[in-house]
């Protein structure tokens, strides 16, 4: 087999097993959304709910969760490393010059935020989403814990896969800077959309954003710090505060 073959067998076993999965779930997620009776506008979407009754077997469920969901970043790295040497410094996760990253992570989490605030209100009149829950967790010790971890678990593995592996990989196999920007922004799009449209289209222009910054700096860190931050927000300020807020 052909080193092209084999890059593009990586390819599918990745997504396969991680956001490629994730997208047909989504896809046929939303299906069901749109077949109800009360249509994609009446339905709730949970994105971190309570997985049991007892306090302690909820808190187990979440940290495997969290943990076994970073396992195809292991694999990803790993194949890097096979092919490359080490995968941080191929897909520049690397963490020198902390204030460059950290200030480009903060910038780019602005960019896409404050706007997708704005487009979650308009898809929700329009009925193009469903409701979002970004928690769903009763009131626990744990909970703003275990929610920064699985934004970071959200964080590292889709930036480390759909950015970093997948704009590898497809290089390698002679797709164009342009066609890998779209490739992967699809993907982003697609997994999301259990949300609804909104969604989709909102995930659509982080990806694409995403990407011409990772080929403008040539770091994924500021990605995954951006990521990290959007998540952070959204779930723990949500889980503190949102009972309290006037959400569509």
């Amino acid at each position: 087999m052909s080193k092209s073959s084999n890059f593009k067998v990586e390819i599918w076993i990745v997504l396969a097993l991680s956001l490629g999965a994730s997208a047909v779930y989504s896809t046929v997620s939303l299906i069901n959304k749109l077949t109800a009776p009360s249509g994609l506008a009446g339905q709730t979407t949970s994105i971190n709910p309570s997985l049991a009754r007892a306090e302690w077997l909820d808190f187990t469920y979440q940290i495997l969760g969290i943990t076994f969901g970073l396992a195809p970043v292991a694999l990803a790295l790993y194949l890097v490393w096979q092919s490359d040497g080490n995968p941080l410094k191929r897909l520049s996760l690397t963490f020198e010059k902390p204030s460059f990253w950290i200030t480009r992570g903060l910038g780019l989490a602005a960019l896409i935020g404050i706007p997708g605030i704005g487009l979650y209100v308009a898809a929700r009149l329009l009925g193009l989403s469903s409701k979002i829950l970004p928690a769903e967790l009763p009131d626990y010790w744990w909970v703003v814990p275990v929610l920064l971890l699985a934004a970071v678990k959200a964080a590292v593995l889709e930036e480390v896969i759909v950015v970093g592996f997948l704009f590898d990989r497809l290089e390698k196999i002679g797709f164009s800077w342009a066609k890998q920007l779209w490739i992967s922004s699809i993907l982003r799009a697609s997994y999301h959309l259990y949300q609804g449209f909104g969604g989709f289209v909102g995930n659509l222009v982080m990806g694409l954003v995403f990407g011409l910054a990772y080929k403008k700096w040539g770091r994924l860190t500021p990605l995954v710090v951006a990521h990290f931050l959007l998540d952070a927000i959204s779930f723990v300020g949500f889980a503190l505060i949102g009972n309290n807020l006037p959400l569509p």
